[in-house]
Parts: structure tokens; sequence; C-alpha cells
């Protein structure tokens, strides 16, 4: 059965906003003595950093983490976008750029290499894995006494002849709070969305930074 090719009138005019805001990126370049190869690089540069910032805030955001970061270099690549666009629009002689414009757009490709590299390498907040406390000794009545703890474990009963060998028992789970285990739900629901598959205990326990044994707990809390 043969596929008909449907225009997405959403995509067409993303395309041609794109366009409009390249050329304008390009022109207001290209004024300010960015010409040749340099002058079509301006405006990819800021649509890269664009994209860049708000696919990290989504992330975050996914994730319940701080995206102020992210969004400030959101804000100043748009602001770079609509400056183009509307100095473009009859506001500034491109024949005779002030000053104040072409060092702008020079020290434009330092700004943006800071923020790309920012948004690359920010690391992931980590969950602090939960504490465990150790009962402490009871107190003797007579503190004047000393006291001798034997540490020695006690040997097992040996098993009557001709019983049944038991299997070991297993180990009992860690105990996980409840806020933990709802943040690696988010994390499990964030990882889904973004790879269409549900997260194994590897990379739930590299996540959260969390022992192997409470992510497998939490982990059998998920399923």
């Amino acid at each position: 059965m043969a596929r008909t090719l449907r225009l997405d009138p959403i995509l067409i005019q993303a395309v041609i906003a794109g366009s409009l805001s390249f050329a304008h990126l390009h022109d207001i370049a290209d004024a300010a003595g960015q010409a040749g190869w340099k002058a079509w690089a301006y405006p990819i540069s800021v649509d890269l950093l664009l994209v860049a910032a708000w696919r990290r805030m989504r992330t975050l955001r996914a994730t319940d983490r701080p995206a102020r970061a992210a969004w400030t270099w959101f804000v100043i690549a748009l602001t770079a976008s609509v400056g183009a666009n509307v100095a473009t629009a009859g506001l500034l002689d491109l024949h005779h750029v002030p000053a104040t414009l072409r060092v702008l757009v020079a020290g434009w490709p330092a700004l943006a290499f800071l923020g790309g590299t920012l948004l690359a390498h920010t690391p992931p907040t980590a969950v602090p894995a939960p504490a465990t406390t150790e009962p402490l000794p009871a107190t003797p009545a007579d503190p004047a006494s000393p006291v001798t703890l034997d540490r020695t474990p006690a040997a097992p009963a040996p098993a009557p002849a001709g019983a049944p060998e038991l299997p070991p028992a297993p180990a009992a789970a860690p105990a996980v709070p409840a806020a933990l285990v709802v943040h690696a739900r988010k994390v499990a629901d964030a990882h889904q969305a973004a790879t269409g598959h549900r997260i194994d205990t590897g990379t739930l326990r590299t996540r959260l930074g969390v022992p192997p044994a409470v992510a497998d707990a939490i982990a059998a809390q998920l399923t």
C-alpha cells in the first residue's frame, strides 16, 4: 500500500521562521565585518546554542533538578536571535554598523563556546545514599565495672544426623526511604521517555549513586 506524503503545517512554519532568522543573523554578522564563511557560521552557532539550552532544560526538569544555568544560556541565545531579527527591520544602517555591535559580534564565538561547554559537561546531581545506623551497646548498670565484649561469632549448632540440609536464608533487603523511591521512579520515567526502554538496575544505580543492594531494592519496588 502506497504511503501518502502529508505536509505538517507546524513543520513548514518552523522551516520558514528558521530560514528567515538564519538570514537575518547572517546579514548582521556580515555587516559587522565577519565576511565569507564566518558570516554563515554565526547563525548556526546561535541556533545550536538555543537548541542545546532548551534540551538541557527539559532533561533537568524531568529529573527535578535546577535548570537556572540552562535557562540563562537559553535567554542569551534567544536575545542574540531576536536582536538580529529586529535590527534588520530598518532600525540599523547595515552600511554603518556601530562599534558596539562589532564588538558583540566578534566576542560571540567565545561566549557560545563557553555556554556549549558548560551545557555539555554539567555533571548530574547524585542522590546521597541513605545512612545506616548501628545500634549502640547497652550501658552496664555499674559504670565502674569494666565490660568486655566478646565479638567472636558463635559457632552454629551441628545438625542432627540424617537431617536434610536446608538452603541458606536469603539476606534481608535494605530499607529504602520513600522519598528515594519517588525520586527513582521519576528518573526511570525520564529514562524510558528519552530512550523508549525501561531503565536497568545498573543504570539506575549509576544515576542515583547508591550501593548495589539499595539499587536492587529500589528496582524491585519500581516493577
